[in-house]
């Protein structure tokens, strides 16, 4: 059965796919009593990763669709966490957003927009978080975006 977030998501044409595995030596999320940290999330999609350099081969529009993805695959790793009910979730508490950039490329917010309007879009005020922005000079597997996030759950 499908619950009131994974319509909502639906009603924007988007499933959410498996949680992705972790790529090296980590666990991809942790649960402290209620609090939810969910590991580092690449831009990637069912066409593979989005690879890209701002202000180089990708523009901001682009970053900020690879960005969408990362939160798309959080919101994976919290549907996961949650024994397959997103709807346990409570708010999204912060995303740290990570741009691989070029060192004059100055729009980091913009491009992490793309995560924080679909939550935001998607679950209302539960999906109001606090961000962080930076630019990166490289990143795993030379992917555009990549963002962590934490999570209140029931």
């Amino acid at each position: 059965m499908m619950g009131i977030y994974e319509k909502k998501l639906a009603d924007v044409g988007i499933t959410l796919p498996d949680a992705p595995a972790p790529a090296a030596n980590y666990v991809p999320f942790v649960l402290i009593r209620n609090v939810l940290y969910v590991s580092g999330q690449i831009s990637q999609n069912d066409g593979g990763l989005i690879l890209g350099k701002l202000g180089e081969n990708m523009t901001t529009d682009q970053g900020a669709e690879a960005a969408k993805f990362c939160a798309i695959n959080l919101l994976a790793q919290v549907k996961s966490a949650c024994d397959g009910d997103l709807d346990k979730l409570k708010r999204v508490i912060k995303l740290t957003g990570f741009v691989n950039s070029t060192p004059d490329f100055t729009q980091q917010p913009q491009v992490i927009n793309g995560a924080s309007d679909l939550l935001g879009n998607v679950l209302g005020d539960v999906g109001k978080h606090a961000r962080v922005a930076v630019s990166a000079n490289s990143l795993p597997l030379g992917v555009a975006v990549e963002i962590d996030g934490i999570f209140e759950i029931a």
